[in-house]
């Protein structure tokens, strides 16, 4: 689909503006309109919230928010050669799109949004993780947003959703299921972007849950979670010794096998331990 508003096709719009990918920047751009208005809709009902987008370059999954009824987008996009792409669009969707040019790591938002709030972004590749941990570790919860849906590495994705027992299973996919449902809800193959990288890529939908699944201290969780996958290879015994000097006896009362190893113990079991150690 080269159509879904009356601006010209994006591959016009990367030649009109000189915007060739930017491998320092992590830009790879989604050309073809019909899969970035398949992400906008999986982000959910947008009639009815603010978007946030983190790199929006020259604006196809912005067109296709904006296309799908966002309320209002805010994009923010740190390479000031994609701006006056970006205005063409806010131009033809009066009032619902405001531009920030600078850094996704050193802007905050907050003040130029209103509740609710959804994230939507192909996030550069070499910031995503860093955005997403920090959206799932605020210092309160629930968090300003209701739901993240954003494109990854596949690679990342998987580590997102995993479960216990395999490589992808680690501290990612601890803090993402602790707080949220996620969801992987489109595959993208290399070809679809322009330049092509060189793997797979996935989006992941997550939505916010009122309160952790179970409950734990988050600091101390994530001291035994960076703990325990930090030096995966090693029994929990081994990893967790810096905790406590009681760590098997802690992991004995709440069910975990000393000689166990991070990726066997759930989320749960985890959170569990989280706790036993708070209260010591």
């Amino acid at each position: 689909m080269s159509q879904i508003d009356g601006l010209p096709p994006l591959r016009e719009v990367i030649e009109t503006h000189g915007l060739s990918a930017r491998k320092a920047l992590g830009q790879n751009f989604l050309l073809d309109l019909t899969l970035t208005a398949r992400i906008a809709r999986a982000a959910g009902d947008l009639a009815n919230s603010d978007i946030l987008e983190i790199g929006p370059g020259p604006g196809g999954l912005t067109r296709g928010l904006l296309a799908e009824g966002a309320r209002r987008v805010l994009a923010i996009e740190k390479d000031e050669r994609c701006i006056p792409a970006l205005e063409e669009i806010a131009a033809a969707y009066p009032g619902r799109l405001e531009v920030i040019c600078g850094d996704a790591l050193a802007v905050d938002p907050m003040q130029r949004l209103t509740p609710p709030v959804r994230v939507a972004a192909n996030l550069p590749y070499n910031i995503g993780t860093e955005l997403l941990v920090r959206w799932l570790t605020p210092p309160e919860w629930p968090p300003f947003w209701t739901s993240l849906t954003l494109m990854f590495q596949r690679e990342v994705a998987e580590r997102i959703i995993a479960r216990p027992g395999g490589k992808a299973y680690g501290r990612l996919a601890l803090l993402a299921q602790w707080r949220c449902d996620v969801r992987v809800v489109l595959e993208l193959p290399p070809q679809a972007f322009t330049p092509p990288p060189k793997v797979w890529s996935a989006v992941v939908h997550l939505t916010a849950l009122p309160a952790p699944r179970h409950p734990a201290d988050p600091a101390m969780l994530n001291k035994v979670v960076a703990a325990a996958f930090n030096q995966r290879r090693k029994m929990l015994r081994s990893a967790l010794k810096s905790l406590s000097p009681q760590i098997e006896e802690h992991l004995n009362a709440v069910g975990i096998a000393p000689t166990e190893r991070a990726e066997q113990v759930g989320l749960e079991a985890f959170c569990a331990l989280a706790r036993s150690l708070s209260a010591a």
